[in-house]
Protein backbone atom coordinates (compact mmCIF):
# COMPACT_ATOMS: atom_id res chain seq x y z
CA UNK A 1 0.00 0.00 0.00
CA UNK A 2 1.63 3.30 -1.29
CA UNK A 3 1.91 5.45 2.38
CA UNK A 4 -0.93 8.32 3.15
CA UNK A 5 -0.32 11.55 1.25
CA UNK A 6 1.08 14.14 3.58
CA UNK A 7 -0.21 17.81 3.57
CA UNK A 8 1.17 19.65 0.87
CA UNK A 9 2.99 22.68 2.13
CA UNK A 10 1.43 26.19 2.75
CA UNK A 11 3.00 28.91 1.26
CA UNK A 12 3.07 32.09 2.72
CA UNK A 13 0.84 33.61 0.54
CA UNK A 14 -1.90 30.96 1.25
CA UNK A 15 -2.08 32.12 4.71
CA UNK A 16 -5.08 33.75 6.68
CA UNK A 17 -4.69 37.65 6.45
CA UNK A 18 -4.46 38.90 9.96
CA UNK A 19 -8.05 40.41 10.87
CA UNK A 20 -7.74 43.98 11.31
CA UNK A 21 -10.39 46.35 13.35
CA UNK A 22 -12.80 47.96 11.29
CA UNK A 23 -13.54 51.98 11.71
CA UNK A 24 -15.50 52.11 14.63
CA UNK A 25 -19.25 52.37 14.45
CA UNK A 26 -21.25 54.94 16.74
CA UNK A 27 -24.51 54.30 18.31
CA UNK A 28 -27.38 54.82 16.31
CA UNK A 29 -28.59 58.63 16.70
CA UNK A 30 -31.43 58.87 19.34
CA UNK A 31 -34.42 61.10 18.56
CA UNK A 32 -33.72 64.62 20.51
CA UNK A 33 -36.52 64.79 23.55
CA UNK A 34 -39.75 67.03 22.25
CA UNK A 35 -39.56 70.43 24.01
CA UNK A 36 -43.01 71.88 24.93
CA UNK A 37 -45.48 72.04 22.74
CA UNK A 38 -45.97 75.18 20.69
CA UNK A 39 -48.75 77.28 21.72
CA UNK A 40 -51.78 77.75 19.17
CA UNK A 41 -53.52 80.67 18.83
CA UNK A 42 -57.21 80.96 18.86
CA UNK A 43 -58.33 81.76 15.34
CA UNK A 44 -60.11 85.25 15.04
CA UNK A 45 -64.07 84.36 14.44
CA UNK A 46 -64.76 88.34 14.41
CA UNK A 47 -64.52 87.38 10.48
CA UNK A 48 -66.60 84.23 10.53
CA UNK A 49 -69.29 86.28 12.31
CA UNK A 50 -68.76 89.26 9.84
CA UNK A 51 -70.28 87.20 7.32
CA UNK A 52 -73.31 86.10 9.90
CA UNK A 53 -75.74 89.34 9.18
CA UNK A 54 -78.22 89.80 12.26
CA UNK A 55 -81.06 92.39 13.65
CA UNK A 56 -79.51 94.93 16.13
CA UNK A 57 -80.55 95.42 19.58
CA UNK A 58 -80.12 97.33 22.79
CA UNK A 59 -79.88 95.62 25.86
CA UNK A 60 -81.06 97.83 28.58
CA UNK A 61 -81.37 97.24 32.20
CA UNK A 62 -81.68 99.78 35.74
CA UNK A 63 -78.93 99.06 38.13
CA UNK A 64 -78.58 99.20 41.86
CA UNK A 65 -78.28 103.10 42.21
CA UNK A 66 -81.61 103.70 39.55
CA UNK A 67 -79.06 104.71 36.81
CA UNK A 68 -80.44 103.35 33.42
CA UNK A 69 -77.95 101.34 31.44
CA UNK A 70 -77.45 99.70 28.32
CA UNK A 71 -75.35 98.52 25.35
CA UNK A 72 -75.74 98.15 21.55
CA UNK A 73 -75.70 93.89 21.15
CA UNK A 74 -76.19 91.44 17.71
CA UNK A 75 -75.69 88.50 20.11
CA UNK A 76 -79.51 87.54 20.23
CA UNK A 77 -81.16 84.26 19.72
CA UNK A 78 -84.37 82.07 20.61
CA UNK A 79 -84.00 79.38 23.02
CA UNK A 80 -87.17 77.77 24.10
CA UNK A 81 -90.77 79.10 23.28
CA UNK A 82 -92.27 77.23 25.99
CA UNK A 83 -91.26 78.67 28.45
CA UNK A 84 -90.35 81.71 26.43
CA UNK A 85 -86.56 81.56 26.76
CA UNK A 86 -84.22 84.18 25.15
CA UNK A 87 -80.47 84.45 24.89
CA UNK A 88 -77.78 87.17 25.05
CA UNK A 89 -74.64 87.80 25.12
CA UNK A 90 -72.89 90.89 27.16
CA UNK A 91 -69.41 91.34 27.88
CA UNK A 92 -67.95 90.62 31.22
CA UNK A 93 -66.64 93.83 32.42
CA UNK A 94 -70.00 95.92 30.76
CA UNK A 95 -71.85 97.83 33.15
CA UNK A 96 -75.08 96.77 31.26
CA UNK A 97 -74.06 93.27 32.84
CA UNK A 98 -73.50 94.37 36.24
CA UNK A 99 -76.89 96.30 36.18
CA UNK A 100 -79.15 93.04 34.76
CA UNK A 101 -77.28 91.25 38.00
CA UNK A 102 -78.45 93.64 40.07
CA UNK A 103 -81.89 93.90 39.37
CA UNK A 104 -82.16 90.57 37.49
CA UNK A 105 -84.06 91.36 34.64
CA UNK A 106 -83.07 93.13 31.08
CA UNK A 107 -85.39 94.70 28.37
CA UNK A 108 -84.37 94.25 24.58
CA UNK A 109 -84.72 96.99 22.13
CA UNK A 110 -84.55 95.89 18.46
CA UNK A 111 -83.79 98.69 16.32
CA UNK A 112 -85.65 99.69 13.22
CA UNK A 113 -83.92 101.12 10.14
CA UNK A 114 -83.65 104.51 11.53
CA UNK A 115 -82.01 103.48 15.03
CA UNK A 116 -78.98 103.47 13.72
CA UNK A 117 -77.06 106.15 14.86
CA UNK A 118 -78.26 105.01 18.77
CA UNK A 119 -77.00 101.44 17.54
CA UNK A 120 -73.55 103.29 17.23
CA UNK A 121 -74.17 105.53 20.20
CA UNK A 122 -74.28 102.12 22.45
CA UNK A 123 -71.79 101.02 21.03
CA UNK A 124 -68.97 103.61 21.78
CA UNK A 125 -68.80 103.81 25.15
CA UNK A 126 -70.13 107.21 25.76
CA UNK A 127 -71.30 107.67 29.17
CA UNK A 128 -73.79 110.57 28.16
CA UNK A 129 -75.86 108.08 25.98
CA UNK A 130 -79.01 107.92 28.08
CA UNK A 131 -79.35 111.98 27.42
CA UNK A 132 -79.07 111.70 23.86
CA UNK A 133 -82.24 109.23 23.26
CA UNK A 134 -85.77 109.14 24.19
CA UNK A 135 -86.20 106.77 26.78
CA UNK A 136 -88.81 105.64 29.55
CA UNK A 137 -88.92 103.12 32.33
CA UNK A 138 -92.09 102.43 34.42
CA UNK A 139 -92.72 100.39 37.26
CA UNK A 140 -92.77 96.75 35.67
CA UNK A 141 -90.40 97.44 33.02
CA UNK A 142 -87.23 95.17 32.73
CA UNK A 143 -84.68 97.97 31.54
CA UNK A 144 -85.43 101.08 29.85
CA UNK A 145 -87.66 101.27 26.47
CA UNK A 146 -85.89 103.70 23.38
CA UNK A 147 -89.27 104.07 22.16
CA UNK A 148 -88.37 106.04 19.61
CA UNK A 149 -85.83 103.86 18.13
CA UNK A 150 -87.05 100.17 18.89
CA UNK A 151 -89.73 98.48 16.82
CA UNK A 152 -90.29 95.89 19.18
CA UNK A 153 -89.25 95.71 23.10
CA UNK A 154 -89.34 92.68 25.23
CA UNK A 155 -89.40 92.73 28.70
CA UNK A 156 -87.11 89.60 30.41
CA UNK A 157 -86.36 87.95 33.56
CA UNK A 158 -83.11 86.60 34.43
CA UNK A 159 -83.00 82.45 34.42
CA UNK A 160 -79.63 81.82 33.69
CA UNK A 161 -76.02 83.18 33.88
CA UNK A 162 -72.97 81.57 32.97
CA UNK A 163 -69.47 83.18 32.01
CA UNK A 164 -68.07 81.70 28.63
CA UNK A 165 -64.59 83.33 27.76
CA UNK A 166 -64.70 86.55 27.89
CA UNK A 167 -68.50 87.45 27.80
CA UNK A 168 -71.69 86.27 30.12
CA UNK A 169 -74.22 84.23 28.55
CA UNK A 170 -77.54 85.21 29.82
CA UNK A 171 -81.08 83.06 29.80
CA UNK A 172 -83.71 85.39 29.86
CA UNK A 173 -87.55 84.48 30.46
CA UNK A 174 -89.70 86.89 27.97
CA UNK A 175 -92.55 88.51 30.14
CA UNK A 176 -93.59 90.77 27.50
CA UNK A 177 -93.17 91.65 23.52
CA UNK A 178 -94.73 93.95 22.07
CA UNK A 179 -94.25 96.07 18.85
CA UNK A 180 -93.92 100.01 19.44
CA UNK A 181 -93.59 100.87 16.09
CA UNK A 182 -94.48 100.05 11.98
CA UNK A 183 -90.60 99.94 10.78
CA UNK A 184 -88.32 97.88 8.88
CA UNK A 185 -85.54 96.45 11.18
CA UNK A 186 -82.28 97.60 11.10
CA UNK A 187 -79.46 94.81 10.46
CA UNK A 188 -75.75 94.63 10.56
CA UNK A 189 -73.18 92.30 8.82
CA UNK A 190 -70.16 92.48 6.92
CA UNK A 191 -69.47 94.90 9.38
CA UNK A 192 -71.63 97.79 7.91
CA UNK A 193 -75.25 99.00 8.53
CA UNK A 194 -78.05 97.75 5.89
CA UNK A 195 -82.22 97.74 6.11
CA UNK A 196 -84.21 94.73 5.95
CA UNK A 197 -84.95 95.14 1.97
CA UNK A 198 -88.45 93.58 2.43
CA UNK A 199 -91.68 96.02 3.05
CA UNK A 200 -92.98 95.72 6.55
CA UNK A 201 -97.07 95.11 6.73
CA UNK A 202 -98.74 98.14 8.01
CA UNK A 203 -101.81 95.87 8.65
CA UNK A 204 -100.61 94.56 11.45
CA UNK A 205 -101.72 95.83 15.16
CA UNK A 206 -99.31 98.53 16.80
CA UNK A 207 -99.60 98.78 20.49
CA UNK A 208 -97.71 102.34 21.63
CA UNK A 209 -97.02 100.87 25.47
CA UNK A 210 -95.68 97.86 26.22
CA UNK A 211 -98.22 95.56 28.42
Amino acid sequence: MSPDPQPAARSASARPAPVRPGPARSAPARPASAGPAPVRRAPDIRPLMAEFPSGVSVVTAIAGDGAPRGMTCTSLCSVSLDPPIVLVCLGSGSNTLKAVRESGSFAINLLHAQGRSTAELFASGALDRFDRVAWRAEAGDAGPHLTEDAHIIADCSVVGDQVVGDHAVLMGEVRAAVPVRREPPLLYGLRRFSVWPHPVDASQAVRDTVG
